[in-house]
Formats: C-alpha cells, sequence, structure tokens
C-alpha cells in the first residue's frame, strides 16, 4: 500500500510563533537534532541571509518529514504583510494548514487575513494557541477571542499542565494521557501518571474536555449521538471518526494548545495532522505536475518548486528533467516521483508560476508557454464583458497592489542587460513584484512595501551579483480621470511602415480598465495586431501621466486604427503611447493616494506617545481599546507619513510596541 502524504503549510500573524512551531514539529519528527532559534538566526527553513537578520520568514520554506506511517511535505508560509502572495501560492499546494494564534496577543489583523485566505481556498485548518508557556496568559480568553473573532467554536484537544508556574507537561484529550519531556526534550508519554494520586484533577479535566469533544462530534456522527444521549462511554476510535467528521464543517475548528518555544504541544497537534487533515487529491493522468513556487540559488540557477502529479521512477522521466528534495537550500536527489508529493525541479526550458505541465500519450513532456491576458482575450473572445470589449483580469500577483516605487539604475553601464534579466528573473518569481523599464535606462521598480523592496535589492546583489543604485522608495499613487476626452488622433511612420489610430478616453468606476475596439478593426485585424493595441493601451496606463502611479479607472474606444503589412509589435507601442500623450494631459487627472490602516498595541504607559505621534503623522484614530494593561487602537494613515514608521514607534515604545498595517483604500490627495 502507497504511503499516505500529506501537503499542510503553516500560516500565523508575525512573532505568532509560526517558525518556531516548525523547528519544533521538524525537531519531534527527527529531521533534525535540535530545533535552531529564530532570535539567534539558527531557524532550519529560514536560510536565507535577509531572514536570518530580520528574524521573518520571507520564502515560504520547504522541509519533508515522516509521521505514524505518513509522509509530510510542510511548508512555512511569511507572516509580514508585504509577502502575502508568498502566501496565495503556497496555499494552491496544500490541502490542510495549522494557523498559530499567539495567547500573548489572541487573534490579530493577520491571523483573520489568514483564516481568511485558508477559508476561501478550503483548506482544512487546525488551530495551535502558543506561548502558553507564560502563566499570565490565558488560554481560556484566547479561546473566547478566537470564537468571538474568526466565528467559529474551538474544539480543544490538548492541555497545558503547570507546576509552580512553569509548565510541565500536556494532557492529550483523545487519548487520555499526559506528555512530559524526556531527557533529550522530546515530549513522551508519561506512563507513571495513571498511578500518580495527585493526578485526579488533571484526570477530571480530561474528563471534562473529552466530553465536550464527544458533545461537539454528536453533530456529525448519530452513532455517537445516541451513545451520548444514553449517557455510555463513546471509545476514542469512535470519537476520532467523529472529529473527522467536524473537522470538515465551517462551524468548528479543531484546537491544540502548548509552547513552541518549550516543545509542548507539538507531538499532539502532529498526530493531529495526520488524522484530521485530507490526502492528496486524484490529478490528470496526462499531467506531469504543476509548478508552485520558483527558486533561484547562485551557481545553481532557476528551479521550480514542483507538485508531482505522476507516479514515475527515474528510467521514465521526461528527457531533460531532474527531480530533487529541496530542504531549506539544499537539493537532495530523488530516484521516482510520486504523485502528489513536492519537489524541486530542473527543466530543459523556462517555466511559469501555475503551469501545468502535461504530457503526450507516449510520456513526452508538451512544452506550454502561458498566455498573457490579451492572447487569451483575442482567442477568447466570447468572454469579453460585451462587444468589442477586453476587461482585464486579476492573477495571484495582481491581487497585491503595489504601493510604493523606486527608481533603480545600473552601477556601470555594460551592466545593463545582466541587470535586466536578473529583474524579470525576480519579478517571476514573485507575482506581487513588478518592473517597468523606463526608456532612460533605469527601471521603476514595484513593491508592496518597503520590507519586500529592501529584501529584493539585497538578493538583486547575492544572487545575482548585480551592482545598482537605488532612490528612495515614492509613494504609488492612483491617478483618475476627471472628464472624458477625445477623440485624438496620431500616426507614426518608420520608413515604408505607417501606423495610425484615433482614440478617445472615458472615466470608469472601479481600478480595471476597459478596451472597445471599434467593429471593423476587430473584423479585420490579425490576432497579433489586436493584442499589441490592447497590451500598448494598458502598458500607457502603469505609467500615467504625471508619472505618480498609474491611470486607473479609464475605458479606451479606439475608433480607428491603420496599418501596413509588415509592421513590427514596438511600432505598435509608441504609436499607441504617443496617442495616449496627446488625448489625456495633466489637467484631466486627478490624484488619489493610498491610506492605510494601522492596528497597534503597546503598554498603557505609552499610549499618549503613540497616538500622539500617530496624529502627527496625519493620522485618524478610530478605535481604541484597553484591558489596563494594554493599549490597542486602530487609525487611518496616508502611507506617505508612515515611511520608516517601525524605528519611529520602536523608539516612542523602547521596543514594546507591535503593529500591523493593510490597505485601506485611496483618497483625493490633498497635498
Amino acid at each position: 500500500m502507497k504511503q499516505p502524504i500529506r501537503n499542510i503549510a503553516i500560516l500565523a500573524h508575525v512573532d505568532a510563533g509560526k517558525t518556531t512551531l516548525s523547528e519544533r514539529i521538524l525537531f519531534a519528527a527527527g529531521e533534525i537534532h535540535r530545533p535552531g532559534r529564530v532570535e539567534d538566526g539558527l531557524a532550519t527553513m529560514d536560510y536565507m541571509p535577509e531572514e536570518k537578520e530580520r528574524g521573518i520568514t520571507i520564502e515560504s520554506g520547504v522541509a519533508h518529514f515522516e509521521w505514524k506511517n505518513t509522509w509530510f511535505n510542510f511548508i512555512d508560509t511569511p507572516g509580514h504583510v508585504d509577502f502575502g502572495a508568498e502566501v496565495d501560492m503556497a496555499l494552491t499546494a496544500v490541502e490542510g494548514a495549522v494557523l498559530v494564534v499567539s495567547a500573548a496577543s489572541g487573534v490579530e489583523t493577520q491571523t483573520v487575513a489568514s483564516f481568511r485566505k485558508l477559508h476561501e481556498s478550503r483548506v482544512r485548518t487546525i488551530l495551535f494557541v502558543n506561548k502558553l508557556d507564560n502563566p499570565d496568559y490565558s488560554l481560556d480568553e484566547t479561546l473566547i477571542n478566537i470564537e468571538e473573532t474568526l466565528g467559529v467554536r474551538p474544539v480543544l484537544m490538548s492541555v497545558p499542565q503547570f507546576k509552580n508556574g512553569k509548565m510541565c507537561g500536556m494532557l492529550d484529550v483523545l487519548s487520555q494521557s499526559r506528555l512530559v519531556h524526556s531527557e533529550s526534550g522530546a515530549e513522551v508519554l508519561d506512563d507513571d501518571w495513571e498511578s500518580d494520586a495527585s493526578a485526579a484533577e488533571d484526570r477530571a479535566l480530561l474528563k471534562k474536555y473529552y466530553a465536550e469533544a464527544v458533545e461537539f462530534a454528536s453533530n456529525f456522527d448519530d452513532e455517537i449521538l445516541s451513545l451520548a444521549l444514553d449517557n455510555k462511554p463513546v471509545p476514542p476510535k469512535m470519537l476520532l471518526r467523529g472529529l473527522k467528521a467536524l473537522a470538515t464543517s465551517d462551524d468548528y475548528v479543531i484546537c491544540y494548545a502548548g509552547s513552541a518555544l518549550e516543545g509542548f504541544g507539538v507531538r499532539s497537534l502532529v498526530t493531529a495532522l495526520s488524522f484530521f487533515l485530507p490526502e492528496v487529491p486524484t490529478f490528470d493522468e496526462n499531467e506531469l505536475g504543476q509548478v508552485v513556487r520558483l527558486r533561484h540559488f547562485r551557481g545553481i540557477g532557476e528551479i521550480s518548486l514542483f507538485r508531482s502529479h505522476v507516479d514515475l521512477l527515474r528510467r521514465d522521466w521526461p528527457a531533460g528533467f531532474e527531480f530533487s528534495r529541496l530542504k531549506a537550500n539544499m537539493l537532495l536527489p530523488v530516484d521516482e516521483i510520486r504523485s502528489g508529493d513536492i519537489y524541486a525541479m530542473r527543466s530543459p526550458f523556462e517555466t511559469e508560476l501555475g503551469q501545468v505541465i502535461r504530457l503526450d500519450a507516449d510520456g513526452n513532456v508538451l512544452e506550454e508557454r502561458r498566455e498573457t491576458r490579451d492572447e487569451r482575450d483575442v482567442r477568447h473572445p466570447e468572454e469579453r464583458s460585451d462587444e468589442g470589449t477586453s476587461v482585464v483580469n486579476y492573477s495571484i500577483g495582481e491581487r497585491y497592489l503595489p504601493l510604493l516605487q523606486t527608481r533603480v539604475e545600473c552601477v556601470r553601464t555594460e551592466d545593463y542587460a545582466h541587470v535586466e534579466r536578473s529583474l524579470s528573473v525576480l519579478a517571476r518569481m514573485d507575482p506581487s513584484f513588478r518592473v517597468q523599464k523606463d526608456d532612460g535606462g533605469f527601471w521603476y521598480l514595484h513593491t508592496v512595501g518597503e520590507v519586500q523592496l529592501d529584501v529584493l535589492l539585497a538578493r538583486l546583489k547575492r544572487e545575482f551579483g548585480c551592482e545598482v543604485r537605488a532612490g528612495s522608495p515614492e509613494v504609488r499613487w492612483q491617478e483618475r480621470l476627471c472628464r472624458a476626452v477625445g477623440p485624438a488622433e496620431n500616426t507614426f511612420q518608420i520608413g515604408p511602415h505607417k501606423m495610425s489610430i484615433s482614440i478617445s478616453a472615458s472615466p470608469l468606476e472601479g481600478d480595471a480598465h476597459d478596451i472597445r475596439l471599434s467593429a471593423e478593426f476587430m473584423e479585420n485585424a490579425p490576432r497579433e495586431i489586436l493584442a499589441g493595441v490592447r497590451s500598448a493601451l494598458l502598458e500607457s496606463t502603469e505609467v500615467g501621466v504625471l508619472g505618480k502611479g498609474p491611470l486607473v479607472g479609464v475605458r479606451f474606444e479606439v475608433h480607428r486604427f491603420e496599418w501596413t503589412e509588415g509592421a513590427l509589435p514596438p511600432m505598435i507601442k509608441k504609436c499607441c503611447a504617443d496617442a495616449v500623450a496627446k488625448l489625456v494631459k495633466p489637467a484631466d487627472v486627478q490624484l488619489y493616494e493610498p491610506v492605510m490602516e494601522l492596528s497597534l498595541e503597546c503598554p498603557v504607559n505609552f499610549a499618549g506617545l503613540v497616538t500622539g505621534d500617530i496624529q502627527a503623522r496625519e493620522g485618524k484614530v478610530k478605535e481604541i481599546e484597553g484591558d489596563g494593561k494594554t493599549h490597542f487602537l486602530k487609525a487611518d494613515v496616508p502611507l506617505r507619513k508612515i515611511f520608516g514608521y517601525a524605528t519611529g514607534v520602536r523608539s516612542i515604545s523602547k521596543g514594546t510596541a507591535l503593529y500591523s498595517m493593510k490597505l485601506l483604500g485611496y483618497r483625493p490627495a490633498t497635498v
């Protein structure tokens, strides 16, 4: 019988202890001899220098381990909001997840966002309440916070045990047993616990939680319900069956508790991963697999993080393909690949994120290039919103609006081609990072935030050996049309080749772009001309009119487009770009600036200083709460006023404040 496979991700708010828990899971499974500490820069899965320096996860690390005859592929995802696209891509490769909630802070902004992502992706989730080694943090209050904030009822399956204010063991609800540390630090069953007369109170507590689990599971299993109504005992195997059904519900969530730092509660959690998370699905037999991430290693080049859809021995691998296990930044060769399993793949051609690699009847790879949005629109005209109209669809990367733009140029002119290739690779690896080439010989890097920008510049130098000069990051505003404009005419000619266009534009609600082409143009133009015009017009919106950000919410109407045979694509781009420049003038647009929602908590003695600083940054405080010890607030702050906030708030609060930000929206600029 084939060994079962579980693909799981681990998610959390920043500083909830997610990577520390990952280390403890690998230690419990015997993959590492001792768990590395994040604060010491020794975490196994945070292998990048930028991760070690900052103490955060940037790239989704991958590890593999066995537990109870089940094979696990384990993905540790970033918690920082700048790397949300990494989380989205990781979720395309898993069926289950662990969501970590810190008992110190409760459910936080990114906790809610992660839970929502998991729910939308239909990824089955287990909660782990962390940081309970501090007796001042309440498990009961955290469970109430989870139910009130996430809207699900947590079913607690492990309970921490304390002695003299220090965590000394874990009580496992399903097995009705106690786990303690061995001399090596691993969790083991306490064989003497059943005969310990002083443990009567703990056994009573376990029975209480077991009865609660029976009550919840009875909603999903008639046999359990029947036994419960007759006050008869429900055996653990039957309860497990009921809890497996409960785990598929949107109203309940299986929950474990403990301390990743101290290594308590991890063994019960790992066992639960094989119990409650689904197996990998069945795939199309004509598919080799799917690319779920891209990586680049200096001296090795590009590799794909790849989920196999077939079982193949090495001798049957398609020509030019190599598969390995990826362990942090190490590649370990394998002799076979299994359906549902995750590998590092090297291929004879360039792959794309999300690409499914298909096989022909003889087992050979059908190399496929993914279509651009414009090519797909031409090939599927029936998917336009109406006749002659193309509406832009958004991929994972396009869910993350670039809020910053930074000008970058080469230190040495002769390095231009190498820098351009390297930026292209980085943009392919991170779907939320975009590069805009300027005709002046430099580039604009569009990033979600400052941390992402810093990391990209560091990787550009370390992994690709590129020496560049980067300007100061600027807020990427939005430009919007104030009125309908046009039509405008433009003609462009090189030698015998000539193009001319007549175009107008009008405002559109929202951030989408519409491109309407005349019926005559649609009927007579070949596919490459249609795609070229759409691509050129969309590209012109990225530059904007004032150079402050993209032109959004605009409908272009092409009344006429004429061309001579043999015209090259760059001519289309130039003709359309010049037409848009003639069409839309600075007086026709209004600037909108991004506004962030800031969520912050700090000790009450710093509340006045922190609040005053936010108001000095033109922030509008809209919520203030507190529990006598900790001050909580939410405020709307213009992004232009919150650059370098991490340093400022750390200085004001002496390093005690925790905060997160998310884009609230755009408002008309007042500066």
